[in-house]
């Protein structure tokens, strides 16, 4: 019974929530990115570059042996427009996480350079120092 309650404790500590809540939104990004770059960014790229469809490009290393209109053998190639829209979509969310730390980080130093309150002693120190001076 006792592996049961410690699991229990682990898996109801606040900082597992908040890694599984960030998992669920980490996909949900992904997909969100996945369909920027594929929807939004490549199409006109390709239109630039000649009417290319980047998730077409490949070198086929052997074509599919189709008989009967049955494919037998599939085809194998290297799948080179697929890795390059992979890499875009790496590059937006590795700019977007860069930009939301960048974001928190200067959040946090304003934080630190904000002069801190002066301690209670400090404060009746100071009426001290002023009622004596009247």
């Amino acid at each position: 019974m006792g592996f049961l309650k410690e699991f229990k404790e682990f898996a109801v500590r606040g900082n597992v929530v908040d890694m599984a809540v960030g998992v669920v939104m980490g996909g949900a990004f992904g997909a969100i990115v996945t369909s920027l770059v594929n929807d939004i960014i490549m199409p006109p790229l390709g239109k630039l570059i000649s009417n290319v469809n980047f998730s077409e490009l490949k070198c086929v290393l052997s074509e599919a042996v189709v008989e009967n209109g049955e494919v037998v053998k599939p085809e194998a190639a290297i799948m080179w427009g697929q890795f390059i829209q992979t890499i875009v979509s790496f590059l937006i969310i590795a700019l977007a996480i860069f930009t939301v730390i960048k974001g928190i980080n200067s959040l946090k130093k304003k934080k630190e350079a904000a002069p801190a309150a002066p301690s209670e002693e400090i404060v009746l120190l100071r009426e001290i120092r002023d009622a004596l001076k009247k």
